[in-house]
């Protein structure tokens, strides 16, 4: 989705998130932007409809508003000076995956791109990441029905006993983040991951992000989204995902009984 946003996209950079209310009285999400524009204003983001405020904001039609939308947030992926960097994105962790990977090769680093979904029609940003100046773009479904079949760290691997890296970043689910970590944790490559925690005003006010690494209890929003992923504890993260997964569920059935919509 594409919104007009000149003030957000003069300061944007890769790996940097927004926050946005579809209507009044809605919940703030996070969101990764996936592309934007400075001259010409506007920001690009990428969702699966999941919940209530993703099958809210599925229904806006060109020309339709937001609410409010805040940005960016968080800090900065670390780009240059990299050498060479696997970048691994899974599912819509693609939108970061992409940005990332262009704002890397842009700054010098040499980019291999993994990128990882379930089946070929959840496979996102394919061709843009093929157009970018990168080395490498290896394609991954978990059921081999496009590219590889099998899961992103087995690319991963195969890198890592080849030393064909210096460096690593993974964006996607926590589950696979959590076992790229361990990947690349076995032969010693520094491995940054970009992670999504329940988050509500995306200012370090709320704590509802916080996230332990290295033994030390650091906020997503203003201390992240980037960590040394060697050092999340990815157990306490999964399970505090988890904790409104039934609310989520409900709210979503809710509002698809009214919506008069196909779902």
């Amino acid at each position: 989705m594409g919104v007009e946003a000149p003030r957000i996209a003069r300061k944007v950079k890769a790996g940097q998130f927004l926050v946005l209310r579809v209507a009044e009285g809605g919940e703030r999400i996070p969101l990764t932007f996936s592309d934007w524009s400075a001259e010409e204003g506007w920001i690009r983001f990428i969702f699966m409809r999941v919940g209530k405020t993703t099958h809210e904001l599925s229904h806006l039609e060109v020309g339709d508003s937001i609410a409010d939308v805040a940005g960016p947030l968080g800090q900065p992926t670390h780009v240059g000076d990299l050498g060479r960097v696997a970048v691994v994105g899974g599912g819509v962790g693609a939108a970061v995956a992409y940005s990332v990977a262009r704002a890397m090769a842009e700054a010098g680093d040499e980019v291999t791109v993994i990128l990882g979904a379930r089946t070929a029609d959840l496979l996102v940003l394919e061709e843009e990441l093929r157009a970018l100046p990168i080395k490498e773009l290896v394609v991954m479904t978990d059921d081999g029905s496009v590219g590889r079949g099998g899961l992103v760290t087995a690319p991963l691997k195969e890198l890592c006993e080849s030393g064909a890296i210096d460096n690593a970043f993974a964006v996607g689910p926590a589950i696979m983040m959590k076992f790229c970590a361990a990947t690349t944790a076995e032969f010693d490559v520094p491995t940054i991951v970009s992670l999504n925690p329940i988050m509500v005003d995306g200012t370090g006010m709320c704590g509802a992000c916080r996230v332990t690494v290295g033994g030390e209890t650091k906020f997503g929003c203003v201390d992240g989204p980037d960590f040394d992923g060697h050092a999340v504890n990815f157990e306490e993260l999964l399970t505090r995902q988890r904790i409104y997964t039934d609310d989520e569920r409900v709210a979503d059935a809710e509002y698809s009984r009214g919506c008069q919509c196909q779902v």
